[in-house]
């Protein structure tokens, strides 16, 4: 196992993980507001509220839809196979244990030599 952070190899593929991980953030949040839609829709009195929620509930389900089909075709969501969302989850727990075990917070943290000058230099440095 590779856990230098550094080393090009692990940016390997990481534009699809980047791109699968922001889809399945996307779907849990769309998902998420339909749950939050349904909840405030029983426990509004207004007509004119629920019709407004109604029609947002509406749209939310049709978009978690919409995400569901993006990732079923992308490959990265698998609902109806489960030993191939198995596997991908397998996967993508490898390498959430291998994130972890990297050290990504190196003993040095000093910021010093990433900026051309040091904060707040202007007005002495040590009044911020």
């Amino acid at each position: 196992m590779n856990t230098d952070y550094l080393d090009p190899i692990n940016s390997l593929n990481m534009p699809e993980m980047a791109d699968m991980t922001f889809a399945m953030d996307f779907l849990l949040r769309a998902k998420e507001g339909v749950r939050n839609l349904s909840v405030a829709l029983t426990e509004s009195a207004s007509p004119d509220v629920r019709a407004l929620l109604r029609n947002h509930l509406k749209q939310g389900i049709a978009m978690h839809q919409e995400i569901t089909e993006l990732m079923i075709r992308k490959k990265w969501f698998h609902p109806y196979e489960l030993n191939e969302q198995y596997q991908l989850d397998q996967l993508s727990a490898k390498n959430t244990v291998m994130i972890g075990q990297m050290n990504l917070f190196p003993d040095d943290t000093s910021r010093k030599g990433m900026f051309d000058r040091i904060p707040d230099e202007h007005i002495g440095g040590h009044k911020a």
